[in-house]
């Protein structure tokens, strides 16, 4: 009889410890990451574009907090994405550029610390690591760019597959397979990488015209003439000159240079038709017209902003796809979804297509968290956060230990009280020197003025005053009003640069330039 009881409390005890462990684990929230590429703040309409409509990034604004702020540390693909896993810099994780660069998956990562924890984890769509994914309970990526129609996938077994579609639609189809084939009682978390909205800007069939009727406006320093910016004089990404006639803007003087495009001469019958229908109409109408100066950039400006925003709103609408399946299945309320840009991107600013500067619209990046009973809905915040953060605030939110070695902070607090703080400076360093002749440079924001020091191509230094010059035209390095406030601009980035443990920019510093003032020791 006594052991009877023994065993029958032994059992008892057993199913209650089990019990308690599937509800921790139900209760442990969710997490949803979706990271889009070179998708631009400035083309999402919560963040104030008037002429596009972007409901499903915009729903996760009106139930959560739209960061202001947002920022990144390297302004480049493989390196942002390098970043969010590590929560360290490109010097760091090793990863720096896209020439050279190959990312070590035997290093931590946030993903590596939720899986021992108990998560389910899984990347599916852009990679872009060069590397298999390490860590995760299951993947299936993009190898490389990846393409618009029709992809190939790598999956975790080894083999390669090719699916028939456009990729962002195959990208969520994927995820919810994943999600409904999980484990239920193991909390989850997903990244969902989307190619959308990356170089050419092919949008789905159903997309092609979307914005046909509008005319963007040209922003104000489309003319730029790169007064006083040494680095800014000598770069090849601008629209007048750089964008190409049939690999950007899909005109082509015959069916034979069509068909050479990689990107078209994957698809299939029916899509090709589509395609063909749309672009080649688009064609005989530009031959017709004979334009040459500004006409003709001017008419380049307007195909790369419906071509860019058409296949945006594919990203858009998969993204809503996305919160309505957690709406489906009963994962709202458990679940955090964060939407973030690899970094940012230039929508004509300064002539420009692409990204890579330490200036704004390349710099700064949508981030948008949406987190049931925790974030107060349609919540804006304006301090600063980073690309660097995102490891640790998952973390933390998941109630795992940051571990040793990782840079960023969490912002968690800012999602519970939108008046904390968690950085009074930003540190950025972009390493490339050769896709767009832009030259690699490092630098320190403070929010009102912003420090920059090129290097390799270009060597030179940059100041702005962002409260007078938001736009960043007026280089005032070497101006006497502001040799104090170069002085101390160049103290912070020191300190920046050993917080972070930058010995590749303390080399550069320690090489004085003639122009540096006495006071730059």
């Amino acid at each position: 009889m006594n052991k009877s009881f023994f065993e029958k409390t032994f059992l008892f005890f057993m199913l209650m410890l089990f019990s308690s462990n599937v509800l921790f684990a139900q209760q442990r929230p969710n997490i949803v990451l979706i990271i889009s590429d070179d998708h631009a703040y400035q083309a999402i309409s919560a963040y104030g574009n008037k002429l596009v409509h972007t409901p499903g990034i915009d729903r996760i604004a009106n139930e959560g907090m739209r960061f202001d702020k947002g920022y990144v540390t390297n302004s480049i693909c493989g390196p942002s994405r390098a970043v969010i896993l590590t929560g360290k810099y490109s010097h760091k994780n090793g990863f720096k550029d896209n020439e050279t660069s190959s990312f070590d998956g035997s290093q931590n990562s946030f993903i590596k610390e939720l899986t021992k924890s108990g998560y389910q984890t899984a990347w599916i769509g852009k990679w872009h690591l060069e590397s298999q994914p390490q860590g995760f309970t299951y993947w299936q990526i993009l190898p490389g760019q990846g393409q618009y129609y029709n992809p190939d996938f790598l999956t975790m077994d080894g083999g390669e597959k090719q699916i028939e579609g456009y990729v962002t639609n195959i990208i969520e189809d994927v995820a919810e397979d994943w999600l409904n084939n999980r484990d239920t009682t193991k909390p989850f978390c997903l990244v969902i990488g989307h190619k959308a909205t990356h170089r050419t800007w092919v949008p789905d069939t159903v997309d092609m015209g979307r914005y046909d009727n509008i005319i963007f406006p040209l922003p104000h320093n489309f003319y730029d003439d790169y007064s006083g910016r040494q680095a800014a004089k000598v770069q090849d990404m601008t629209i007048a000159k750089t964008m190409i006639f049939g690999y950007d803007l899909k005109m082509f003087d015959n069916a034979t240079a069509e068909d050479k495009e990689g990107y078209i001469n994957r698809m299939n019958a029916a899509q090709r038709a589509k395609f063909d229908a749309y672009y080649h109409s688009i064609y005989e109408d530009f031959k017709s017209k004979n334009l040459t100066g500004n006409a003709l950039t001017e008419w380049k400006y307007q195909r790369y902003m419906r071509d860019y925003l058409s296949t945006a709103a594919s990203l858009d609408r998969n993204i809503d796809r996305t919160l309505e399946y957690l709406d489906k299945h009963h994962l709202t309320q458990n679940t955090v979804v964060v939407y973030m840009s690899d970094q940012g991107f230039y929508m004509g600013e300064h002539g420009w297509f692409d990204k890579r500067w330490m200036y704004e619209e390349s710099f700064r990046t949508p981030i948008l968290v949406r987190y049931p009973g925790v974030v107060r809905p349609g919540s804006v915040n304006k301090n600063f956060v980073m690309n660097l953060d995102i490891a640790p605030t998952l973390l933390n939110i998941a109630g795992v230990a940051i571990p040793e070695g990782m840079q960023g902070e969490s912002f968690l607090p800012l999602l519970k009280n939108k008046g904390a703080k968690i950085h009074d400076a930003l540190y950025y360093h972009y390493y490339e020197n050769g896709e767009h002749s832009v030259s690699p440079h490092f630098g320190v924001s403070n929010g009102r003025y912003k420090l920059i020091r090129f290097y390799k191509r270009v060597n030179s230094w940059e100041l702005y005053d962002l409260k007078k010059d938001p736009h960043e035209m007026h280089n005032l390095f070497g101006a006497k009003k502001y040799e104090a406030t170069e002085v101390e601009m160049y103290h912070l980035l020191q300190q920046q640069i050993a917080k972070y443990e930058d010995d590749d920019a303390t080399k550069i510093l320690n090489n004085k330039l003639p122009s540096e003032p006495a006071g730059f020791n």
